[in-house]
């Protein structure tokens, strides 16, 4: 039979056309899926905006407060934040916030509607906290990006009032730095009495670097200060620091030397990723290194070897000023024995501005019996200091400080008994 005969019985043929009438149906479906997946992609592409937020970001932190304070109603998957605020009266009290949990969610930012995707990878985790690795990823349909702008701003805001008035202390974790507590109360700078002028011309000169970053660029100067303060112990240096960073509105990290994790390469990385506006604060520096004539002597190394800490005294030196070191830095380090330490360490460039904080003087011993007892007249506190000098014997601001809490209520007493600073 010819083959133009035959096509016409095929075509009558029922099961012929049910069969190619499944096979249109299916290759229509196909085509349609295919069509769908492809336009939403163009749309997803052209018509919608992602932002994603990794935890190992700072900002995540600020988005996941604020979805918890603002958004966390309008979901009904959650997972609990446990807060604590410390009260001026020393009690801690716990707060329990509901964050959304793990999963998708849907709210409304303004006039937009947000899709807001929390994962959690629980096969990758923080090898400093153990904790799983997160992300938020933030979907709005348009092209506008400064919505996500101003969501996060809105949340940096959130944020930020929490630690308003507060001082935040940090350490290193892993490769990063973490808050260390709750944020302290910031502490005025006059409530801490040093000798005559150290306080005023400290914050004047640690003003005037932060303001004169050009001033440093155009003279090819690195953009960085140390400050050394040494003296007894007791006698304020640390106390000073704190209320210097409060009256600057900075956070403070401290780095300890003698962390036996620590290395050359970590505590470069540690002070290229400091937070913005902190001061880098390195205490009793001396006992970092106080084992490094005898350690050399054992191996038989001259210079910098590596120490039970694995931190070497080069490595320190070229942290602060070599050609690994980092600018836009603020340095104070501290300690009891000015004798202890190496010249290499303290030569001008690792610090600029050494400071002795010393034992009371008269000054000093006059403005703290007016701090403890205000009520009390300029001649009350001349006697107490002219008391105290005429013992021939000096004493740090702890003692004199632990004398006043002997005799919080009996100004009298504090004035006519010196003696006792002697047994504190």
């Amino acid at each position: 039979m010819p083959l133009a005969d035959y096509l016409p019985t095929l075509t009558d043929n029922p099961y012929f056309s049910a069969g190619f009438g499944l096979v249109g149906v299916g290759t229509g479906l196909a085509i349609l899926r295919k069509g769908s997946q492809f336009g939403f992609v163009l749309f997803r592409r052209h018509c919608m905006i992602t932002l994603e937020v990794p935890s190992k970001d700072k900002s995540y932190d600020w988005m996941l407060q604020w979805m918890t304070q603002k958004r966390a109603k309008q979901t009904q998957h959650l997972s609990v934040m446990t807060t604590f605020h410390q009260h001026d009266t020393g009690k801690v009290s716990t707060k329990f916030d509901f964050a959304p949990s793990p999963g998708v969610h849907f709210f409304k930012f303004k006039t937009n509607w947000i899709r807001a995707e929390r994962q959690r990878e629980q096969g990758m985790r923080d090898l400093a906290t153990g904790q799983p690795w997160e992300t938020v990823t933030l979907t709005s349909i348009g092209k506008n990006k400064e919505i996500f702008n101003d969501m996060l701003h809105e949340a940096k805001s959130l944020a930020l009032s929490k630690q308003q008035g507060k001082t935040l202390m940090y350490v290193p974790m892993g490769p990063d730095w973490r808050q260390f507590g709750f944020p302290r109360q910031r502490r005025p700078l006059s409530s801490v009495i040093l000798d005559n002028g150290i306080a005023e011309r400290t914050l004047k000169d640690v003003r005037e670097f932060i303001t004169n970053q050009k001033w440093y660029t155009d003279r090819g100067i690195p953009y960085r200060r140390g400050y050394l303060l040494y003296g007894p112990p007791g006698c304020g240096k640390s106390s000073f620091i704190t209320a210097l960073a409060g009256e600057l509105e900075y956070s403070i990290c401290v780095m300890n030397l003698g962390d036996r994790t620590l290395s050359d390469d970590r505590l470069n990385h540690l002070m290229s990723v400091a937070p913005q506006q902190s001061i880098i604060l390195l205490e009793d520096i001396d006992a970092a290194f106080s084992r490094r004539d005898t350690e050399n002597e054992k191996t038989g190394s001259k210079g910098g070897g590596y120490y039970p800490n694995h931190v070497t005294f080069s490595g320190l030196l070229n942290c602060l000023d070599g050609v690994v070191s980092t600018e836009e830095r603020l340095v104070f380090m501290t300690t009891n024995y000015l004798e202890r330490l190496d010249p290499a360490l303290i030569r001008p460039g690792r610090v600029d501005i050494k400071l002795l904080i010393d034992q009371a003087s008269q000054s000093q011993l006059y403005r703290m019996y007016l701090r403890f007892y205000p009520h009390r007249t300029h001649a009350d506190a001349v006697t107490f200091s002219d008391n105290v000098i005429k013992t021939n014997q000096t004493y740090s601001i702890a003692v004199i400080q632990g004398y006043f809490m002997l005799h919080k209520q009996d100004a009298e007493a504090a004035m006519m008994n010196v003696h006792m600073l002697k047994d504190l």
